[in-house]
């Protein structure tokens, strides 16, 4: 009798989990294998491209409409109908897979809930296996539990009454490192995201009218989002799953991939539902990318920027039209306010921000939008119920009037706004406050009553390491004050201290403050940018 063969992918560098067995199964494990032999190397290719792509923005100090796919441009072709399930989006709730948010996530009465195994959660293996366990458990009806600390009991509503559930795995660039091959290479984390959910579930969802439904993040050009048509074709096709029940939703939030909308729609237009306009990545996309072209691509204080903005406008603008022309769901920003228990009037104000947004959303032609908190749930859906009625979506709305040059997506000075010494005192804070909770393995943090993500630290390193490089000049205290490394070291050792005081010696120490504080100064005033934070600070995560 011939010995077994060998699992196609090694478990290394991790306890064994609970219930780790039902998801890793030998089946489990060869599609996943299957997945990182076929298509690891052109995810390798395309990685080198954006180095290439990066260095000729670097020398051009511009983008443009790329004249190789005007033809696709010009045609006349639509995305695929929306299914069911998902042709009303009009509210998206947002958030990791652990077990408590799943089901307020499920329950919020959200349209949508983005299970996030991306920015909004830390990729700690037990994070990895416990969030694709709580999903399938989800599915069959075991996911009600009782919270330890509260003794509070959840349980989901009926099957009816809870949100769509579309999956966002990590981007391309990230590793999973606890998941090798034979021949010691990392399976990317996409692929083991997308590859377990789609794996255990695909077939129980399409049995419910259904289907495997992704967001795809972090996408900078046609060729990625041609890269996602290949693995879902394969994946429906090893599973006997008609072509075409896999949708997804791409993420439009880096420069490079907005000036590829079309294409990037094209590509997928067999399994296409949409489009996001994602603020915070698309804001450090700019950055990373003309980080050194100069004044005119300087931003000023992230909270200065929004999405009336000129060049933010004609981002999102050109999104609904584009969307639309393809009958594709156009979906709005995150709504990121975190309702405070102890101040009304702060709740008040904020309320009132995320309702003129989301007007403003509903009225530009957007199908739907974000929110991170079920108590926000209401207050979008109020504002696209007004424009929506009872229809689901208003693609018809097609927008003809749009027209968005090249130049008006980079237009970065028609902004009248100037960084200031108090926007990079608040990059520091919540860039420390945000990276120690992703080190002890939580991507979703309350911060200063909003829910940050990794986006956020992200955007407040690259503008920390952009105003430096820029020699950025503030007034601050009645003197002109220059932003050096100098001043963020004195401004974040000011902030561990502030910390320490705040909380205590004990939970200080117990916490991962000072290796917060390095890793923000080491990725903002490194002379060499590296690419992504979450790189450096996955090599620091334990577990």
């Amino acid at each position: 009798m011939s010995a077994p063969a060998p699992s196609p992918l090694a478990v290394v560098d991790a306890e064994p989990l609970p219930r780790q067995e039902e998801l890793l199964t030998d089946a489990a494990l060869a599609f996943l294998a299957d997945l990182h032999r076929r298509f690891t190397p052109r995810r390798d290719e395309l990685l080198a491209r954006r180095a290439e792509r990066r260095a000729e923005i670097a020398r051009t100090s511009t983008l443009d409409f790329l004249p190789e796919t005007a033809d696709i441009r010009d045609g006349d072709w639509q995305v695929a109908p929306a299914p069911e399930a998902l042709n009303d989006r009009r509210v998206e709730i947002t958030g990791p897979t652990d077990r408590k948010m799943t089901v307020n996530a499920l329950n919020s009465g959200a349209r949508v809930w983005l299970a996030d195994f991306e920015d909004a959660s830390a990729p700690t293996w037990e994070n990895v296996v416990q969030g694709q366990l709580n999903l399938i458990d989800a599915y069959t009806g075991k996911i009600d539990f009782t919270d330890p600390g509260t003794g509070k009991t959840y349980a989901l509503k009926p099957a009816g009454e809870l949100a769509t559930v579309v999956v966002r795995p990590r981007g391309w660039h990230l590793t999973e490192r606890h998941l090798v091959a034979a021949n010691g290479d990392a399976v990317p984390g996409a692929l083991v995201d997308f590859g377990l959910y789609f794996f255990h579930n695909a077939e129980r969802l399409a049995a419910m009218g259904k289907g495997p439904y992704f967001y795809l993040p972090k996408t900078e050009s046609h060729l990625e989002a041609r890269l996602w048509n290949d693995v879902f074709v394969f994946a429906q096709d090893y599973l006997g799953i008609p072509r075409g029940t896999i949708r997804a939703t791409v993420l439009i939030e880096t420069i490079t991939a907005a000036y590829e909308m079309e294409e990037i729609l094209y590509e997928l237009r067999d399994h296409a539902s949409g489009l996001n306009a994602g603020r915070w990545d698309y804001l450090f996309s700019i950055v990373k990318n003309f980080r050194d072209g100069g004044p005119k691509f300087v931003l000023p204080d992230r909270n200065a920027v929004t999405m009336t903005a000129p060049f933010m406008r004609a981002y999102t603008e050109l999104l609904v039209r584009t969307c639309h022309k393809r009958g594709a769901h156009a979906i709005g920003g995150m709504a990121a306010f975190i309702p405070s228990r102890r101040d009304p009037e702060v709740n008040r104000v904020a309320f009132e921000k995320v309702r003129a947004d989301k007007d403003r959303e509903a009225a530009d032609g957007f199908d739907g939008s974000w929110v991170a908190h079920p108590d926000l749930v209401p207050v979008a859906m109020a504002s696209f119920d007004a424009v929506l009625g009872d229809r689901p979506h208003q693609k018809d709305r097609l927008r003809e009037d749009v027209s968005v040059s090249a130049a008006d997506l980079i237009a970065i000075d028609s902004l009248d706004a100037r960084p200031t010494y108090e926007g990079l005192v608040n990059a520091v804070r919540v860039g420390i406050r945000y990276i120690e909770a992703w080190l002890r393995g939580l991507g979703a943090v309350a911060i200063f009553n909003l829910m940050e993500d990794a986006a956020t630290a992200e955007i407040s390193r690259s503008q920390i390491w952009q105003w430096i490089n820029a020699g950025v000049e503030f007034e601050h205290d009645g003197e002109t004050v220059r932003a050096t490394p100098e001043l963020a070291r004195r401004i974040a050792a000011d902030e561990l201290a502030a910390i320490r005081a705040e909380i205590g010696e004990e939970p200080f120490a117990a916490g991962k403050w000072q290796q917060a504080h390095d890793l923000l100064l080491q990725v903002s005033l490194d002379e060499e940018y590296v690419d992504f934070l979450t790189l450096p600070a996955y090599d620091r995560l334990e577990g």
